[in-house]
């Protein structure tokens, strides 16, 4: 159950490459292809972990998600060991001759295999629901950053902007680095939703 605890999922919303140059600009020839051809492409980077431990919607959904995954494992937990029970129940009733007849060994079987396949049905949609979940935020996320760089990027006009994670970037140049900017710039335009300032508050006051 390890699984519903990952935060790997939120990398996922924040790789992107994006070509942010004007259309105006490409569409207009330059007066002097020489020139143009001199300076080249103006790209940044941003770097992804720094990215994802600094700004502040990553760590709200982070408490959110850890939460719900949490409490998933709980839920789960506590029905496999009722499930458990059950079963040794069943089974210490055969080993000692307490079942009449064969149809009610039958009918005891029957119900352990039922609650085994209802539980089986119910990680199946609450791991579901909990992907749906992810995949939601991280298309908030998704859209909060690019939307971000759009309005960054009127003044920067970066053609590329790229994320670095882990070695995907061999080599980059530190001058090219714009994370602390934009990491500075999305905190300071982010509003947390009231619905998710509560489970916020919620997991924080389970911890303690």
């Amino acid at each position: 159950m390890k699984k519903y605890l990952t935060f790997a999922a939120f990398a996922a919303a924040t790789l992107f490459l994006a070509s942010c140059g004007s259309k105006d600009e490409e569409e207009t020839p330059a007066e002097n292809p020489q020139q143009e051809e001199t300076v080249g492409l103006k790209i940044a980077y941003v770097e992804l972990d720094t990215l994802m431990s600094q700004y502040q919607l990553y760590k709200d959904y982070s408490e959110v998600l850890t939460r719900k995954g949490s409490n998933i494992q709980k839920t789960l937990a506590q029905k496999q060991r009722a499930l458990e029970s059950h079963a040794a129940s069943v089974q210490k009733k055969y080993e000692s001759n307490e079942f009449t007849t064969r149809d009610e060994l039958e009918r005891a079987q029957a119900s352990i295999q039922k609650e085994q396949n209802d539980l089986a049905e119910l990680a199946d949609r609450l791991q579901s629901e909990f992907a749906m979940e992810q995949e939601r935020i991280n298309e908030e996320a998704r859209d909060s950053i690019q939307s971000f760089l759009k309005k960054y990027n009127k003044t920067k006009k970066y053609d590329y902007v790229m994320i670095k994670a882990g070695d995907n970037l061999l080599i980059a140049n530190p001058k090219y680095n714009i994370t602390n900017d934009i990491v500075k710039g999305l905190n300071k335009r982010y509003k947390i939703k009231p619905e998710v300032a509560e489970q916020v508050k919620a997991a924080k006051e389970e911890k303690n």
